[in-house]
């Protein structure tokens, strides 16, 4: 059986609301990641992917805070550790590559000088030692004439270089989770392809463990052994990434793998088809499944209660009342009707 390194259950992160309470941005949600694989969390622009990241390090910008759930590192409960513990899991077992280097690199110091330091903060060496370990990682992550590039500023490197040595510092101290939040999102598609082959590279020479986000099906097809998919703050489908593009279960899944571009089709087959309406805002969630007034298959449940995650075979689960859950909505439709004549 497959050792969990990473089990994230019910996380909830939320930011104060007008009326003093609080706006849930990640809701209940719900996956794991197992020791050695590369797992993709997917989702719109907004769907809580990379706040979920953050609260794993439990870096949610203030006024933000996490409100509830489990975040669990190898059997360890993160959110109970004092800030001091928590200080030397970021870095040192979970690396974080960002989105934009360009803003995460710091562009007065050079390349050469941020790897070093991200060494020594982790690492009990000299700073020769440490240049010599940030040469060395350079050329780990295939940077062409690694120790001339040392002395390099952040705006003397390409897009891809830079993401790199991103790459690079996550990997300063030996991490054994790595969390790539939209690596390839500003690089053009053969950049993006070099660096998806050169993180499932580094996850088979260095035993990596990686939780891959992103908005893009195809990149998670490409590269990912299981995938979770949010929508509205909740992970609303898991599956092995080859029975999720088979069998898709969630409403919402389907809509995303119909609007992937197809090659071979005829010209008047090429218009793409579209998921009806807009992502709801956080503040301003419908009531029910929050994608009930997109969704082509809506039950009448599904206006009214919000489903809660269903095993729909090995190493699946969705939350969708179309697999399963109808006679417990119902039960609790009728309790709520009793609890109201009861008080009227």
């Amino acid at each position: 059986m497959a050792e969990r390194l990473l089990e994230i259950e019910d996380l909830s992160v939320g930011f104060p609301a007008a009326d003093g309470g609080w706006t849930l941005v990640v809701r209940e949600a719900s996956f794991h990641v197992d020791r050695g694989e590369m797992v993709g969390l997917v989702g719109e622009s907004g769907s809580g992917k990379s706040l979920t990241a953050l609260a794993v390090l439990r870096l949610v910008p203030p006024p933000g805070r996490i409100l509830g759930g489990s975040v669990r590192l190898a059997g360890t409960e993160l959110l109970d550790l004092p800030e001091r513990a928590m200080r030397r899991v970021r870095g040192a077992r979970v690396g974080l590559v960002f989105q934009e280097p360009m803003t995460a690199l710091n562009p007065v110091f050079t390349v050469g000088f941020q790897i070093v330091e991200a060494v020594r903060v982790h690492r009990s060496v000299g700073r020769r030692e440490a240049r010599e370990e940030a040469a060395h990682l350079l050329e780990r992550v295939a940077i062409p004439d690694a120790r001339s590039r040392l002395d390099d500023y952040p705006h003397q490197l390409s897009g891809g270089q830079r993401q790199r040595v991103m790459i690079a510092m996550a990997l300063a101290a030996r991490p054994e989770l790595l969390i790539a939040d939209e690596p390839t999102t500003a690089l053009d598609v053969t950049i993006q392809a070099q660096i998806l082959e050169l993180l499932d590279s580094l996850r088979s020479e260095l035993g990596l463990t990686i939780l891959l986000i992103t908005h893009d099906l195809a990149v998670v097809a490409e590269t990912c052994d299981r995938v979770a998919v949010m929508y509205a703050g909740e992970v609303v489908e898991t599956a092995a990434s080859r029975d999720l593009f088979r069998r898709p279960d969630h409403p919402y899944t389907r809509g995303l793998l119909a609007a992937l571009p197809r090659l071979g089709h005829r010209a008047a087959d090429r218009r793409l088809a579209t998921i009806p309406g807009q992502v709801p805002e956080p503040g301003d969630l419908p009531s029910g499944c929050p994608f009930h007034p997109r969704c082509p298959q809506a039950l009448g449940e599904c206006s009214e209660l919000r489903p809660v995650p269903r095993e729909t075979g090995a190493g699946r689960s969705v939350r969708c009342f179309l697999h399963g859950g109808l006679e417990e909505a119902a039960a609790l439709r009728r309790a709520r009707a009793v609890a109201e004549e009861t008080t009227s």
